[in-house]
Parts: C-alpha cells; sequence; structure tokens
C-alpha cells in the first residue's frame, strides 16, 4: 500500500495539486486511472479518450492487435511509448500455457517486460481461472515479467498470487463490462488488508461514482474500459473519470467522518442565543 498524503496545515487552493504519485513495478506514476483500448469507435476516439483520462498506463490485448506499429491500422501506431506505458494483456487467453504464450509474444513485439495476466475460467462470466492464473503467475515472475494477474475478490488468492511474486493484484469489482460497481465492497477491504502490493480495481466500473467508491475503499488505481469507450460521450466520461479517482482518493486520504445511527448538529448547542 502507498503512504496517504497529509493535508495538514496546506491551503485549500493548493488541494488540486496534491501529489498522487504511486509505485507499480518499479516505476512511479501519478494517475491512478489506467484504461483499456478496445471497443472504441476511431483510434483517433481512443486517443482523445487517453488524453482526457489524464491516464500514463493503456492496455492492449496481444491477441487481437496488430503488434506493428508501423502499420496505421494497428491501435500501436497511435501511442507514443514514451509518453504512455503500453501494457499488453492476455485477454482471450483460457489456460495458463496459453496465457504464457501470448505475454511472451507480447514480449518479442518489444511492447513492454509488464503483463496484465488474464487466464479466463468460465466463458460467461469471464471470471478467471484462478489455479492456472496463479501457475501462470509464477513461471511468467520466473522470466523476468512484471505480472498485474486479474482475478475475482477472493482474498486467499490475492494472497497467492502476492506470494508468486505479482506486482500488484487486480481483483473485479463485478463482472468485466457489467457497469455493476462495486458489488463486494467487503471483499476488496479483505485484500488490502491481507497484500502489501498495490490492489487495482479490474472490471465492473461503469460510471463515476463506481470509480469514486471504489477509490474510497483504499485501493492504488483502477483499469476501466468498457465505461468510457462505450459512453455517449466516451472524452466526457474519460474525463469524469480522472475527476471520479482523484475525488474517492482525496477523500479516502482524508478520511471520512463515522457513520452514526443519529443525527448530529453541525452548530454547538452552548451560547445559543436566547438560551
Amino acid at each position: 500500500m502507498t503512504e496517504a498524503t497529509t493535508t495538514q496545515s496546506m491551503p485549500s487552493d493548493a488541494v488540486a495539486d496534491l501529489p498522487t504519485g504511486w509505485q507499480l513495478g518499479g516505476r512511479t506514476f501519478r494517475s491512478r486511472l489506467i484504461i483499456g483500448s478496445g471497443k472504441y469507435d476511431s483510434p483517433e476516439t481512443m486517443v482523445r479518450c487517453l488524453e482526457a483520462s489524464g491516464a500514463e498506463v493503456i492496455t492492449v490485448a496481444v491477441r487481437r492487435v496488430k503488434l506493428d506499429a508501423s502499420d496505421e491500422a494497428s491501435l500501436l501506431h497511435y501511442l507514443d511509448p514514451d509518453k504512455v506505458l503500453i501494457l499488453p494483456n492476455t485477454a482471450g487467453c483460457y489456460s495458463a500455457d496459453d496465457a504464457i504464450r501470448v505475454a511472451r509474444l507480447g514480449r518479442a513485439a518489444g511492447l513492454s517486460d509488464f503483463i496484465k495476466l488474464e487466464v479466463i475460467g468460465d466463458e460467461r462470466t469471464l471470471y478467471p481461472d484462478v489455479e492456472g492464473l496463479v501457475a501462470a503467475t509464477r513461471t511468467l515472475v520466473d522470466e523476468g515479467f512484471t505480472v498485474l494477474p486479474y482475478t475475482n475478490d477472493d482474498v486467499v488468492i490475492a494472497r497467492r498470487l502476492e506470494e508468486a511474486g505479482a506486482a500488484a493484484v487486480m481483483p473485479l469489482a463485478s463482472p468485466i463490462g457489467s457497469g455493476l460497481g462495486v458489488t463486494n465492497p467487503l471483499n476488496i477491504q479483505f485484500i488490502l488488508e491481507a497484500v502489501s502490493v498495490p490492489v487495482i480495481v479490474d472490471a465492473g466500473v461503469g460510471t463515476a461514482s463506481d470509480a469514486a467508491v471504489a477509490m474510497e475503499l483504499g485501493v492504488d488505481g483502477i483499469l476501466m474500459n468498457t465505461a468510457i469507450a462505450t459512453a455517449d460521450d466516451p472524452v466526457l466520461m474519460a474525463t469524469a473519470m480522472r475527476h471520479a479517482v482523484e475525488a474517492g482518493r482525496l477523500a479516502f486520504e482524508a478520511g471520512r467522518m463515522p457513520r452514526r445511527q443519529w443525527a448530529s448538529a453541525s452548530s454547538p448547542t452552548e451560547g445559543r442565543v436566547g438560551d
């Protein structure tokens, strides 16, 4: 987990400039929002959303893109690796062996030593095959990859992924592309308490309030694709998500008030006029 930023004795006009830097795989990022590159109506829209989101990391499905960045038909042609970390992922892989092979292919193509690892176990829910996920994580870590595994919201599996060498764990908030938001916040909190690597919510965020809720739990970041790419105005939604992630993180660092069953007056009762 990253250290909270203190706001004591800080002027209000400086709040927007609070440092939000965090560590992921030995690299420092300011933005805690990671976006995907799929489902956009055009590469140009993808680029505009990337800029509006402020994200410094974008995922690319190795099996679904042309890996020649010089080809204008490839999404990679529109991404500058000097400005953004291109994070290859193993989307569409249903076995550990397949995911390992795709990860190697992405690295051989020069994309990155980082890999967002997906080993899908169920075609309908797109839930991960956790046994295959842990096994693939071990193998890829041994081969020098920085592994970021997409997993379910299971604290036991999160621990095993950390033990296997994962640089972060990426539990789903709800099924991929569902837009249901964080359906099991307690499970996310259990994971936050159980692991020392960054926790990045991956999948299920549908709108800005979902992003804020996730960040207020204390997660280190959020990865999203469908919520932005399929919005009526993707660029506007990317902007909204940027602010929601920042606001949710600031709220977490500020520390929310305790919940109470009964009302509590905001103004003191002592010394009231007329008493």
